[in-house]
């Protein structure tokens, strides 16, 4: 067996396949000096290191090849597998064949990660026996020895751990569908992706769908007619059935036509409407998993969010930093800034995805007191706040690296501001991943006094 890039999932496939005792070679393209800690994880699974390279004859000479997500489609080693018919899986494929329980599976462009931990805050608070894994950062093949068949299973997926399967889990529950990763897909590959999700359903199965969205609200009808259950949730509209729905300043369930009051609007604790939506899908998914509405809403009371989105960090001289290094779309970004009413700083940066940013750049005039930019599309992200109408009322900086962005953005924030590190762009141009920024985004805040806030 080869595995074929040793991040999250590469690891989480090594050290299942060893278990079985399979022979498992580790193709990774980067050298051993960048792979320490995932190696030291490896360390007991007596694996064939094949690293620096992708090499062909390590794909082509396998029994299967196993593939990390963000494994481009075009790697040679890859495309000279499967034409020599070499099976291709990944994580997602292979717990989907093995997990002896049914899985709810969670996706969308923005809002899965929330969603997903809400849906199991809320499996907690109602005490029901679940795990949680998936793209949120653990290892789905990991979880299989817990996994009993009641055993309450969700799992975040995105589209690159969609792009592999060959069944869909038997709940899906889709957030939304908007542009996203366009430097590496068009348009209608990346949707298709997301609809692999529910695409090969069952009549029995079940289906959530923010129907806020317009792509999400188009697969709920393509899920009917597979036969799957639908539900829906809406924060503008009231549903036609099952799902959930704010409902003037209420969280409303419904299930089997049944309505019953989760909670007030004003009692989820995360910032901006999209929360409200991702509480929503949250509701009306872990309904289906057998939470009652008293559970959910002491679930949405407790839950602070999950790091690196909209996540106080610290307050410096009366200035509130967010870390929201999630944001790696304009969407996101526009997302959060209409979180807070407060003054904004900006933060923008990193590695652009091919997305049009005009949207952002006009929101910034109206919203920011100043936008800092920094990284690889720096220039871009600048270009669009200087071709927007009155972008002359905003201070613009352009800086190198976050630690430069932070300085820059205390020396032009007041007392009752928001600097908010939403940066629109993915981290790849200095970062290994979102995560990585994020932290670098808290050690420069924390810096700024030294370590302490005030």
């Amino acid at each position: 067996m080869t595995v074929i890039g040793l991040g999250i999932e590469g690891i989480d496939l090594v050290r299942f396949l060893a278990s079985e005792g399979a022979r498992v070679t580790v193709s990774d393209a980067r050298p051993p000096e960048q792979l320490t800690a995932q190696l030291a994880a490896i360390e007991e699974c007596d694996a064939n290191l094949s690293l620096g390279a992708n090499r062909v004859e390590d794909a082509t000479g396998a029994d299967a090849v196993f593939v990390s997500q963000g494994v481009p489609n075009d790697l040679p080693a890859l495309v000279a597998a499967e034409a020599k018919g070499v099976p291709v899986s990944s994580m997602l494929g292979l717990f989907l064949e093995r997990c002896p329980a049914p899985v709810c599976g969670i996706t969308g462009s923005a809002g899965k990660t929330t969603t997903t931990a809400l849906v199991g805050a809320m499996l907690d608070a109602a005490e029901i026996d679940h795990v949680v894994g998936g793209n949120i950062g653990v290892g789905l093949l990991s979880l299989l020895p817990s996994i009993t068949p009641t055993t309450k299973v969700v799992a975040e997926m995105s589209h690159t751990q969609l792009e592999r399967i060959a069944r869909s889990p038997e709940v899906a529950c889709v957030t939304n569908v908007t542009p996203n990763h366009l430097d590496r897909f068009s348009w209608d590959e990346y949707v298709d992706l997301k609809r692999r999700v529910f695409r090969f359903q069952q009549p029995g199965d079940a289906a959530v769908f923010n129907v806020d969205d317009e792509v999400a609200r188009g697969f709920s009808e393509e899920a009917r007619a597979l036969g799957s259950r639908i539900l829906t949730s809406s924060r503008r509209t009231r549903i036609a059935a099952d799902g959930a729905m704010l409902d003037g300043d209420r969280i409303v369930r419904v299930l089997d036509g049944a309505a019953a009051e989760v909670m007030r609007r004003d009692e989820i604790a995360l910032r901006g409407e999209h929360n409200v939506e991702n509480v929503l899908s949250a509701v009306a998914t872990a309904s289906l998993l057998g939470v009652s509405p008293e559970a959910a809403g002491r679930a949405v009371r407790a839950f602070t969010g999950v790091p690196h989105r909209l996540e106080p960090v610290a307050t410096v001289d009366g200035v509130l930093y967010i870390n929201d290094s999630i944001a790696t779309a304009p969407e996101r970004t526009l997302a959060g800034m209409h979180s807070f009413t407060e003054p904004l700083v900006l933060l923008l940066g990193g590695r652009d995805k091919n997305l049009p940013t005009s949207a952002l750049g006009e929101e910034v005039v109206r919203r920011c007191r100043a936008v800092i930019c920094f990284g690889e599309a720096s220039d871009l992200y600048a270009s669009a706040v200087r071709s927007a109408s009155g972008h002359e009322r905003v201070l613009l900086r352009q800086v190198a690296d976050v630690d430069a962005a932070v300085l820059a953005a205390a020396e032009v924030a007041q007392s009752g501001d928001v600097v908010l590190f939403s940066p629109a762009g993915t981290s790849f141009d200095a970062f290994r991943n979102f995560e990585a920024r994020g932290q670098a985004f808290r050690q420069a805040v924390r810096a700024l006094q030294g370590g302490g806030t005030r």
